[in-house]
């Protein structure tokens, strides 16, 4: 175990390069599609309840899949769980493409792309966010995340603009066989040259049944004070985030003009507030405590999110939507290392399964609540709202001893 534990570390950086480009060309090519799917659905149908159809059928999978994604991640190679995932999804999409290309181009299909999509996704989440302690050494984790967020940050304000550019020059089933070849790209790269050997749960042999073992992942959570209080900040945020995430285009139009640019303008700025967010918190590290970290980001995005709903001016406006960008890295960064580093590995697929159906979960319910509300008050006043909220429940992670506790830096063993 020593032994393989030592030759981990001294290839962690050769292994994480491959791993994060598998995963960055797969998900570039999954990123142009759901864009293209979007803009399609848009043009051809010009229906709100068909853009909110096709939300659901994008989220509604994921959320119940997660729990039992989770148990997967605990109880199989994680490896092949994200080929197996990224498989599905290349598969379905050249399916599809074969299908358009053969004349039948029915709206229903793109939203059973967006189911099978999103199972995909829901298998491949806990698997990914399980793999990288196996992958990383526990004190380099931080530097990573940040890395791989920045890169995503990087894929989600390219691919746009990519899949905008390719839908005026080519046809969508063009952009559905890119996805195909990014996807068998990532499976041959994590096949052919990533060697990551199994968990200790899934080395063994499987003495419980797949409930069982979710029942003791549930009960893991009980036992563990942070995860419990970890878990119902982020309920309680998520829903708080939800007038930030989704009615701020809508503000925008209602607000300051309906001007394209200016949609496409707040885009740019949180999505180049997220690249240097990335960078800033892999350089840095974050403070030693995780959860200072956590809280000094959500404080951040708490001035913002009020900001938002008080600035009058436009431009000022976008340094607002920027520097809420660059939080979201500092905030999502050391929540991910947090959890890596202080779970037990046999059970990280498991947390990681609870975390993605609150995650997926969370901020439609908040669209519940704020949504229909955002027809009868003005949404500058539910930004204000719930701006001074996400200011208060940042009090509540640095003023509970648990989630500080569980924050402090973790003690690795030094090689004698």
């Amino acid at each position: 175990m020593n032994m393989e534990n030592t030759q981990t570390e001294e290839n962690w950086f050769r292994n994480i390069v491959l791993f994060l480009s598998s995963q960055t060309v797969s998900l570039f090519g999954s990123a142009l599609v759901q864009y293209a799917i979007m803009w399609y659905i848009t043009l051809e149908t010009k229906s709100g309840l068909m853009m909110t159809l096709f939300i659901i059928c994008g989220f509604i999978p994921t959320f119940f899949l997660s729990p039992v994604a989770g148990v997967w991640a605990d109880r199989y190679n994680r490896k092949v769980l994200i080929i197996v995932a990224d498989a599905l999804i290349a598969i379905s999409t050249l399916v599809l493409a074969i299908v358009f290309l053969m004349g039948y181009d029915a709206i229903w299909l793109l939203f059973v792309m967006a189911a099978i999509r999103a199972v995909g996704a829901g298998i491949q989440t806990p698997a990914v966010g399980a793999i990288l302690p196996q992958i990383v050494p526990k004190d380099k984790l931080t530097k990573v995340n940040g890395a791989n967020g920045s890169i995503q940050a990087v894929i989600m304000f390219v691919a746009p603009m990519a899949s905008a550019a390719l839908l005026t020059m080519a046809t969508i089933e063009v952009i559905f066989f890119i996805d195909v070849i990014t996807a068998a790209i990532a499976i041959f790269t994590l096949l052919t040259f990533l060697k990551i050997p199994s968990h200790e749960k899934a080395a063994n042999t499987q003495t419980t049944s797949y409930f069982s073992d979710f029942k003791q992942g549930i009960s893991y959570i009980n036992q563990h004070a942070f995860l419990k209080k970890f878990f119902i900040f982020f309920a309680i945020f998520f829903v708080l985030m939800a007038p930030a995430a989704f009615l701020t285009p809508l503000q925008v139009t209602r607000s300051f003009g309906e001007d394209v640019w200016r949609l496409t303008a707040i885009e740019i700025a949180f999505s180049v507030g997220m690249m240097v967010g990335g960078a800033v918190i892999a350089s840095w590290g974050g403070f030693k405590n995780k959860v200072h970290t956590m809280t000094f980001a959500s404080l951040i995005m708490g001035v913002c999110t009020f900001g938002l709903g008080a600035i009058p001016n436009f431009w000022i406006y976008l340094v607002f939507m920027a520097i809420f960008g660059i939080s979201m890295p500092l905030f999502n960064t050391p929540t991910m290392t947090l959890i890596q580093e202080r779970v037990e590995e046999n059970y990280l697929g498991r947390i990681f399964g609870v975390f993605g159906m609150i995650s997926t979960s969370m901020m439609p319910i908040g669209m519940l609540i704020f949504g229909p509300m955002a027809d009868l008050v003005k949404i500058e006043w539910l930004l204000l709202g719930t701006g001074g909220f996400i200011l208060l429940l940042s009090m509540f992670l640095v003023r509970t001893n648990e989630l500080v506790e569980a924050g402090k830096p973790v003690v690795t063993e030094t090689s004698s």
